[in-house]
Parts: C-alpha cells; structure tokens; sequence
C-alpha cells in the first residue's frame, strides 16, 4: 500500500471509530507500528488527525476533555518499551536514595525494576499497585501515602495525601505523565492525578520523568511542570530527535534513551 493510500486509510477509520491506537493501525493496514507512527506524525504536522497517548483521534476531538485510555488498557500497551525505560530510570537512583513515585503503568514498570537493581530505598507513593510490589523487598522501606482511594487508577490522592507528601523531603521524584511537549511541559488528563505529581515534584531535589516515545509531542488536560523543571527524561529508542531537540531547547537538562 502506497503512503497516500494508507493516509487516506487511517483517516477513514478514524472519522468511523474516532479513536485507534497505533497497534490497532498496524494490524488494519498490515504494517509496522513504526511505519504508522510516521504516518501519524505526518497527518498530525498537516493538521489531518491529532495524536494522543498510544494512538490517534480526529482533530475535532482533540481537546481538553479528551478522555485517556483506560487503566488496564494502558498497561497492556508499549510493555517492552516501558520496561526498558523502568530499568534505564531504575539504574539511576543510588541505593540509599529517598524516591517519590506517582501512580502509573510505567511507574510500576519502574517499581519493578527498582527490586532487581536498587537496594536500601526509602519509597513514598500513592500507588498501592507500587507499594504492593516493593513490599516483596526487605530492603526497600515503602510508605503509602493515605487519602482517598480511586478506583479507575489504584491511587491515593486529594488534600489528605497532598498533606501527606508535605511532610517528606525526597532526593528524586520519578513521574509518569500522560503527555509531554515542548509548550507545556508535563501534563496529566485527571486533575486529582496531576495534583499528586505536582506536590511530590515540589518535594523533590531531582525531576525524573518516564514518557515512552508516544506520550511526546502529545497534549492533554492539566499541566504537571514546564519543560524547565525537568531534570532527566527517559524514553525509548523510538523518539524522534527533532521533538527531543525541541524539548530540549524549551528547557528539559537532559534525555536519556532506554536500551531495547
């Protein structure tokens, strides 16, 4: 199939099912994932679609009260690219060290990796997927954060946990946000979500933030931090270097990418 073809494809089954991600692109079009995510990139720059986190929607839809994917739906998306960023942001906290991690799927990607590579860790969370995990190690001492419980993501979160994290001081904050782009920074599509990053970023010595290849570049509701308060991305081989350029110069210190 021709590239004019395959665009006028994927804006056909976007205006029938207004929303695909990109493995369900490949599957229709029998191509690779990376081919559409060229592709995507392509119809975005000519103003044909929006991309989102995992996929695309149509541009009429692309707007603050765009809905995310599902949780669970999340976690069976980009598996190997997450696990790669988990142990490339893993490999970076010193056994020793005092971490804020956010709830994600990326982030319990990272929790993890961090039993395999880190040991003597103090952990503050709101995830009880993460605090769950990190109970399997002796080594790792880890506080939940109390609050109210969510149920579309298994967090903590509102003004008790807010209160929570301000009685800690923490050498990194390793964050997971829905979207990433060289306007507005980090953002996050649920405000209670963004709230909770926000204050453990305020408590933090060092910004890390975990966004696979297809959260750059996208947009999303409620902003985390400007580019400026990034002190380390990790991301996957997949990223594009013009977009990690563009982070760069709008003031993200500095990118790392996660092996395959």
């Amino acid at each position: 199939m021709w590239t004019p073809e395959r665009h006028d494809k994927i804006i056909s089954l976007l205006h029938e099912r207004q929303r695909l991600t990109t493995d369900a692109f490949a599957l229709e079009l029998g191509v690779s994932k990376e081919t559409v995510r060229r592709d995507l990139i392509e119809l975005e720059a000519h103003g044909k679609l929006s991309r989102v986190h995992g996929g695309a929607v149509p541009c009429s839809q692309h707007n603050e009260t765009q809905a995310e994917a599902s949780y669970q739906e999340r976690v069976r998306l980009h598996q190997p690219e997450k696990q790669s960023i988990a142990r490339a942001a893993a490999s970076l906290i010193p056994s020793g060290s005092s971490c804020f991690i956010d709830a994600g799927s990326t982030t319990h990607a990272l929790a993890q990796a961090l039993l395999q590579n880190v040991r003597e860790l103090h952990v503050i969370t709101n995830s009880v997927e993460i605090a769950r995990t990190l109970a399997a190690s002796g080594d790792i001492e880890t506080h939940l954060l109390g609050g109210q419980f969510q149920t579309d993501v298994p967090a903590t979160s509102g003004d008790f946990t807010l209160g929570e994290i301000a009685r800690f001081h923490a050498d990194f904050a390793l964050l997971s946000p829905t979207a990433l782009n060289p306007e507005h920074g980090a953002l996050d599509y649920a405000w209670h979500e963004a709230h909770v990053a926000r204050a453990m970023l305020a408590r933090a010595r060092t910004c890390i933030m975990l966004a696979d290849a297809n959260k750059l570049g996208t947009g999303s509701r409620v902003q985390i931090c400007p580019p400026t308060a990034i002190d380390v991305l990790v991301t996957d081989a997949r990223a594009e270097t013009g977009m990690l350029e563009r982070l760069r110069h709008a003031g993200v210190k500095q990118t790392i990418y996660a092996p395959h």
